[in-house]
């Protein structure tokens, strides 16, 4: 296999919860107006990969106009957690990830959670489904993804064009090309593709990209 390391967002391309989360926002804010949760279903869904931390921000100063700090944030995403990590362990998983992931652990590659979801919370999740053995590390917000990367393909030394980013958002595209590594975005059912014209995409996770379409 060519890879060193594979590199995996969670929601989307482990488990197919995207979907909860979404819900989980539009309940969290319903109470102000279907205007209200319109707006915020967009940004939400505009913005995959970005942290709810952020989000939560925004919703408050650029939608509610209403100030937040620390404390707020903290108890928004508090409950927030309550709404969805039930559903998230339930939800059945991305057409192809559990055989990439038992293709990675078969090859001995390195592979790699770094997801939008708290460091603590995605944690929590992957031990309770019973995908720890998979993954040499988990990490989650608030920090960067992008970020995240960097430090690990450093610290282990890993050549960026061995290295692969599966992912459904913006966000995990950036942390890819601002690592130098490639990228497979993941677009499913025949939704329009967000990513830059040339990106390879598969509505299905795989470990194999046509050597033609990588970086």
């Amino acid at each position: 296999m060519k890879w060193e390391a594979v590199f995996f967002d969670f929601d989307g391309v482990i488990l197919d919860s995207c979907g909860v989360k979404t819900k989980a926002f539009a309940n969290m804010f319903q109470k102000y107006g279907p205007e209200v949760e319109k707006k915020v279903i967009e940004y939400h869904l505009a913005n995959g990969g970005l942290s709810r931390f952020n989000k939560f921000k925004y919703y408050y100063e650029k939608i509610l106009n209403k100030p937040i700090n620390e404390e707020i944030i903290e108890c928004l995403s508090q409950q927030f957690s309550n709404f969805v990590v039930n559903d998230v362990l339930t939800s059945p998983f991305i057409p192809g990830a559990k055989e990439s992931l038992e293709v990675v652990k078969k090859n001995n590659v390195s592979a790699y959670i770094i997801s939008g979801t708290p460091d603590s919370e995605i944690k929590l999740i992957v031990k309770k489904k019973e995908l720890k053995n998979y993954f040499k590390e988990v990490h989650g917000s608030p920090k960067k993804k992008w970020e995240i990367c960097q430090k690990i393909i450093n610290k282990e030394n890993y050549k960026p064009q061995n290295c692969l980013f599966i992912g459904d958002a913006m966000a995990d595209y950036e942390a890819a090309c601002k690592n130098g590594i490639c990228f497979l975005g993941i677009v499913r059912n025949n939704e329009i593709s967000i990513f830059p014209n040339g990106t390879p995409i598969s509505d299905i996770v795989t470990l194999k990209i046509p050597a033609s379409n990588l970086k």
